[in-house]
């Protein structure tokens, strides 16, 4: 039987990017807009809060220590000890429009981080733009180089991989849509981008997205207080109706992997207050019968 438990009741303003380490089996995710690094236990214990100097649209741990930060400023190393940053780089720097977003590693160990529009709920931000000036999608490489890889994002979101890597999903809230590309596990290229899904005709739009062991991938309707597992084809596997409306990312966690976590906000979207008293929380969904993939770690 489906069971849904409030896990956290940390009140994130806009709850991201959950995160969970096999290494340490703790769960990781962030506070985008209150530059917060959160963590904790399965159960909900030992919880930890650390502060970044700016917007955090993403972050993964590194191998050798402390984690990749996606910030509102760049790509930056991150010393958990010290709470402090290193600049690497500022891809979005002749963008002042636009911010990192949603961002995940590969399993070779690259990191790809997206960019949103600050007002990204106007959807004239992008059309005003020529198409090159449209929030680009960057990967950044073990080497810390920096390489753009894709264009044409309002607000990035969904990354993840199949399980046989050949497949790279990732979406736009604004778009309402998910691809899917074709990928060069040896070069971390994408090709062929298609429309995979397209939420028009949901109440919700995508957010946040992982990928089961069986390949079929899981989706945070923001918006719309619902969790959605496709099938490889696209087609609609099953719904899960959650107790906000606003979540907005999800990660397979536990020790068996087999636990969904869920993240929500508690800030209003679109100038739509929200009384929910659990909004911003982070959810864990036991018993979906299903189990995730470990996350692999920055090599950088």
């Amino acid at each position: 039987m489906v069971e849904i438990r409030p896990l956290v009741d940390c009140r994130n303003h806009l709850g991201e990017n959950p995160l969970w380490d096999i290494a340490e089996e703790r769960l990781y995710w962030i506070d985008s807009t209150a530059c917060e690094i959160w963590s904790c236990r399965a159960d909900g214990s030992e919880v930890q809060t650390r502060y970044v100097p700016d917007y955090i649209g993403s972050m993964a741990l590194r191998c050798g220590g402390g984690a990749v930060l996606a910030l509102a400023s760049g790509f930056h190393l991150y010393d958990f000890t010290r709470q402090k940053t290193d600049l690497i780089a500022n891809p979005l720097a002749d963008l002042p429009d636009y911010r990192f977003n949603d961002g995940k590693v590969d399993r070779a160990g690259r990191f790809f981080a997206g960019a949103m529009g600050y007002d990204f709920h106007r959807p004239d931000v992008a059309t005003q733009r020529s198409p090159g000036d449209q929030g680009p999608l960057f990967r950044l490489d073990p080497d810390l180089s920096v390489h753009r890889i894709d264009d044409g994002m309002i607000c990035f979101n969904a990354p993840c991989w199949s399980p046989d890597n050949r497949t790279f999903y990732y979406g736009d809230s604004e778009h309402r849509t998910i691809w899917a590309s074709d990928y060069d596990m040896a070069t971390g290229n994408v090709t062929n981008r298609r429309t995979f899904i397209s939420d028009h005709g949901f109440a919700g739009t995508v957010d946040g997205a992982t990928v089961d062991s069986e390949g079929f991938i899981w989706n945070a309707k923001v918006l719309g207080g619902q969790i959605i597992r496709y099938a490889p084809d696209g087609s609609i596997d099953r719904i899960i109706n959650m107790p906000v409306r606003n979540v907005t990312s999800v990660m397979f966690g536990g020790p068996q992997l087999d636990i969904l976590f869920v993240t929500s906000m508690a800030k209003p979207l679109r100038g739509v207050p929200t009384t929910q008293s659990d909004a911003g929380a982070v959810f864990a969904i036991h018993g979906l019968g299903v189990q995730g993939l470990p996350e692999t770690r920055f090599a950088g």
